[in-house]
């Protein structure tokens, strides 16, 4: 019995292996770019990226719940980063806050603070997988084109060259290179025909992977025929020279009562963990098999992999969607992939970095408009657009606000505004119901559930329609709860309704002790 067990395991085991080898190389090269350009762009050291990629594939890899979402340096905490550094002055006293962020986390994961992600409505995640989308797209379309003065990962529609999304696919049509736009669009189109006929035949072997061999190849066929349309510089994977292994910076554990450490290690690990939350809850979605994972958890596993990150060299990581969709699409099966992708970052970024200089990076950015155009999803559009207003609304605000902010602020007015239109929603139903006799001036109002402070205008505008003679019935058998600002505004009603001669009958109130009595007489 036990054998036949071990040998279904095994049998399990080497067929996620078919599919997570693949999913690795192509999170692999997502990747890469992902952790440089967002590292320099905090202003840390390129090195300290590629550490969070590896730290993030490994250590978070191993304690997450998640079998497919992927950490690593993020890029809705550049902002934050590069204003921590400019702040503290010192990178090593930097790393002290990454750590003491990763502590505070593992804290949030101790009392169980992952219940936090729950909040956000589910038209506002949907909406932030289209809005990654479209992001994709539009700042990918520069680097297809041959511009490359943006870095790549960057995420916020107003740029720090004061360019934007929209004026940097403008310079980008004006100064395109005749060389990128042949090797991004053959990389197009050879990952759609793979995709669509190869895929399924070969499926150990990863389309974006031949893609980046592909557009190696016709830059290295122009370099030795067209010079002209030859890439090179900023056109290809940007990888610094020197000895990497001899530039690893510690952190400086002298600083920790350096109070501008102590705020950007709360901020950091606020941030980073509702980041990790928010796309852990999306890929939980993006998931064939729906399989939840335990928030909690999660925030235990980033807490470690900051720590860790900190101690060693390495900028913050988070939960990031953009490479945990990347190996969804690329049909990742369990956490092998991710750490496979660590250990990709590891040999090659540190032992065969020549390789990575030669790839371009308009073969990259074709890989990424796909992973785009995947998670806008026209098809989701539609189905939210269907299923009315109460859903289409927050899910297009959602979009909207990330595309003209950056993925935290976008998220939070998505929340914001959701959280309105549903208490908007909520409010029309009101708690209770007005009943008035045909045939004699008895009115009776039934309240039921709870009955909030925000119904008090609803309740006042009912009490006060009630004409002078009248005899009143106030039912609270079926409420379970009524806020004392409600409780206050029958107080009074008790007390002006002796002058307009209006009897009150109250039922089911004795639980509410600022109601007066039984009658007004």
């Amino acid at each position: 019995m036990s054998s036949s067990k071990t040998k279904g395991l095994d049998t399990s085991f080497l067929q996620n292996l078919k599919s997570d080898i693949p999913a690795g190389i192509v999170v692999f090269l997502v990747a890469l770019p992902l952790c440089l350009g967002i590292s320099v762009a905090s202003g840390a050291p390129p090195i300290a990226g590629v550490i969070a990629g590896i730290v993030g594939g490994l250590v978070v890899t191993f304690i997450s719940d998640s079998r497919l979402s992927v950490s690593g340096p993020a890029a809705g905490l550049t902002a934050i980063v590069a204003t921590a550094i400019m702040d503290i002055n010192s990178f090593p006293a930097f790393l002290t806050a990454v750590v003491l962020a990763g502590l505070i986390q593992i804290l949030l994961g101790i009392i169980k603070a992952g219940l936090l992600g729950q909040w956000f409505p589910s038209p506002v995640i949907k909406g932030m997988l289209s809005a990654i989308g479209l992001i994709l797209i539009m700042k990918q379309i520069p680097h297809a084109l041959g511009w490359d003065a943006d870095f790549e990962g960057d995420f916020s529609f107003f740029q720090s060259d004061r360019e934007n999304s929209f004026t940097e696919i403008y310079k980008a049509v004006l100064l395109e290179s005749p060389g990128a736009i042949i090797i991004s669009g053959v990389c197009l189109l050879l990952l759609i025909f793979w995709n669509k006929f190869v895929a399924s035949k070969i499926n150990w072997l990863p389309g974006p992977l031949m893609a980046i061999v592909a557009g190696l190849a016709i830059n290295l066929l122009f370099g030795e025929y067209l010079p002209a349309y030859h890439l090179g510089g900023k056109e290809l994977v940007n990888l610094p020279e020197g000895n990497w292994q001899s530039n690893f910076t510690f952190a400086d554990f002298s600083s920790i009562t350096n109070p501008l450490v102590l705020k950007a290690a709360l901020v950091i690990a606020l941030v980073a963990s509702l980041e990790s939350l928010l796309s852990i809850d999306a890929v939980d979605k993006l998931d064939p098999s729906h399989k939840t994972t335990n928030m909690n958890r999660e925030l235990l596993a980033q807490g470690f992999g900051n720590f860790t990150s900190g101690l060693i060299g390495g900028i913050p990581v988070t939960a990031v969607i953009v490479r945990s969709a990347a190996n969804v699409q690329a049909g990742g099966k369990s956490k092998i992939s991710a750490i496979l992708h660590a250990l990709l970052l590891l040999v090659f970024v540190f032992f065969l970095p020549d390789l990575l200089r030669l790839i371009p990076l308009s073969a990259l950015a074709a890989i990424l408009i796909l992973i785009g155009y995947k998670l806008v999803q026209p098809a989701l559009v539609m189905d939210m657009y269907k299923k009315g207003k109460d859903q289409f609304i927050p899910f297009a605000v959602t979009i909207t606000a990330i595309l003209f902010t950056d993925l935290l602020i976008g998220i939070i007015i998505g929340f914001a505004f959701s959280a309105t239109f549903i208490l908007l929603r909520s409010l029309k139903r009101l708690p209770f119901v007005v009943k008035e006799s045909e045939s004699s001036d008895d009115t009776r109002i039934t309240f039921s559930g709870d009955v909030s402070f925000l119904h008090k205008p609803s309740i006042f505008s009912a009490l006060n329609a009630i004409t002078e003679g009248s005899n009143v019935v106030l039912d609270a058998s079926k409420a379970s709860y009524i806020d004392p600002d409600v409780l206050n505004t029958f107080s009074d009603f008790q007390y002006n309704a002796i002058d307009k001669n209006i009897k009150i009958t109250l039922i089911g109130m004795e639980k509410f002790p600022l109601i007066i009595s039984n009658s007004n007489h």
